[in-house]
């Protein structure tokens, strides 16, 4: 007899299929502007208002991107019985926003970078207080849905006024965290990860090992292989015996969604009226946007784009395993950190960056640490901590130079984003020109006044509500839409 346990609950369920949602979404954004029919797609798509959007002022578009789980298409309608198997839809409602992407374009309109924010990412909700940023949408909805009943609101117009509050609480604080302002806001439906990826005849992924996880369903041998809709869900939702988790996950929905935004802009896809018909209907059933977005000049201006200069990437991560002082499990990310990475993937005066490299400081900076004070392992404890903020790590030793009484950077260019970026994530420490180094590198030198993070004093200033012991998750390189075939992932 099988000792298999037993299947995962309807709502454990639901949350695993959300997961795959943001992927059409992205998708559906990026590549509307090849599409025939752009007029009667625009004219199809659900539009809502009044969510205290911006106006794109920092030298780039910004978009929050969310998936959802629901039972209905984009215009209150139910799904079909047959669409319901596909999805393994049961009958309880709920609002599941775990997969939060942030899309950033220059104003330009040459690149686009997608920024995958892990669900239980653990931040300021404001309203709220810490907690899971997948909690933003879904218990101020809640809340807000409970209190105007009570009032006497009817089910209907208190559904759409919670609904209206739950996407306003998920806009401020994801703008808290990156520190930007949200511009547009779309949402989009698991149904609409289906259809699309069933109207191009399936998606081709790459495995580096086979698989096979009950509790997703994911079951795949090793190497390339292509898949449709229902079997997509099973690979971009499995989280369980990866082994970076929730990481590995976003990685590869990231993969994913890059080798479906490769397809769909390929001149297969674009010559062929069927496809075309089946992309349209995808958005016209499953996506929502906002209603100041003027969707036509925005795919007018990313005509010129391709596949190279569309890439995906993920916030630093701090602590991958965090845990608060109750004991819930948690992602810890530095906001200072994501702040400083958001701001660096757009240069308002830049208008070209070449696809993939980035421009951002954080993951392109080899950093050494010197200890020159008298605390054991501190030029350890600051290497581990600045690896968990995206840094690469270089040397970490006792400083031999001259004497020194002040924490310091060192730089070729002290002047560069590279050492801004070191000292800013030290807490602001002074930087100083030390031309023996390489561009590509920075130096820290601790003496016995360092106070920032990876010192005893670092750990017990932390307010964050979670554990000092972290498990840093070093960056993976950007994935873009432009490689020949899928990446290969776990």
């Amino acid at each position: 007899m099988s000792s298999r346990p037993p299947r995962p609950d309807t709502q454990s369920a639901a949350l695993w299929r959300s997961l795959a949602a943001a992927a059409a979404v992205i998708v559906l954004v990026l590549t509307g502007f090849a599409w025939r029919s752009v007029d009667a797609l625009v004219a199809d798509i659900e539009r809502i208002g009044d969510l205290g959007l911006g106006g794109g002022s920092d030298g780039a578009l910004d978009i929050l991107l969310v998936g959802v789980d629901s039972r209905t298409d984009a215009h209150g309608n139910p799904l079909s019985d047959r669409e319901r198997a596909i999805l393994h839809a049961g009958d309880e409602s709920g609002t599941n926003t775990d997969t939060i992407v942030l899309l950033r374009v220059p104003n330009d309109g040459r690149s686009a970078t997608a920024i995958s924010i892990p669900r239980d990412a653990y931040l300021d909700i404001p309203g709220l207080g810490m907690g899971k940023i997948n909690s933003a949408y879904g218990t101020t909805k809640a809340a807000q849905y409970s209190k105007l009943t009570e009032h006497g609101v009817s089910a209907v117009d208190a559904q759409r006024q919670s609904t209206q509050a739950g996407r306003q609480a998920l806009i401020k604080t994801v703008a808290a965290l990156t520190g930007i302002t949200v511009d547009h806001y779309a949402e989009v439906s698991l149904l609409g990860f289906v259809l699309l990826t069933d109207a191009v005849g399936g998606v081709e992924v790459c495995l580096r090992n086979p698989v096979d996880e009950w509790m997703s369903g994911a079951d795949f041998p090793a190497g390339r292989q292509r898949l449709d809709g229902a079997r997509a869900l099973s690979f971009v939702r499995q989280r369980h015996n990866l082994p970076r988790g929730d990481i590995d996950r976003i990685v590869r929905q990231q993969v994913f969604m890059a080798q479906l935004v490769r397809q769909v802009l390929s001149a297969k896809t674009l010559a062929n009226p069927a496809t075309l018909r089946k992309l349209s209907d995808a958005v016209g059933r499953t996506i929502v946007v906002d209603d100041e977005w003027d969707v036509l000049a925005f795919l007018q201006q990313l005509k010129d784009l391709s596949g190279g200069q569309v890439t995906f990437e993920t916030i630093p991560v701090a602590d991958l395993n965090g845990e608060t002082r109750s004991g819930e499990s948690v992602v810890k990310v530095d906001p200072k950190s994501v702040k400083t990475y958001v701001g660096s993937l757009v240069d308002a005066g830049e208008t070209t960056r070449t696809p993939g490299s980035g421009t951002n400081p954080t993951t392109t900076v080899t950093v050494n640490v010197y200890n020159a004070g008298g605390v054991g392992g501190l030029a350890a404890e600051v290497a581990r901590a600045l690896s968990a903020k995206g840094f690469r790590q270089g040397a970490v030793s006792n400083y031999t130079g001259d004497h020194v009484t002040s924490s310091r950077v060192l730089a070729a260019d002290p002047s560069g984003p590279k050492a801004k970026a070191v000292a800013t994530a030290l807490g602001g420490l002074t930087i100083r020109a030390d031309p023996a180094l390489s561009p590509d590198s920075v130096s820290v030198v601790l003496a016995s006044d360092y106070s920032g993070p990876g010192s005893a004093a670092g750990k017990v200033f932390d307010l964050s509500g979670t554990s000092t012991s972290a498990t840093p998750v070093p960056p993976a390189p950007p994935i873009d839409a432009g490689q020949n075939g899928p990446k290969c992932v776990n």
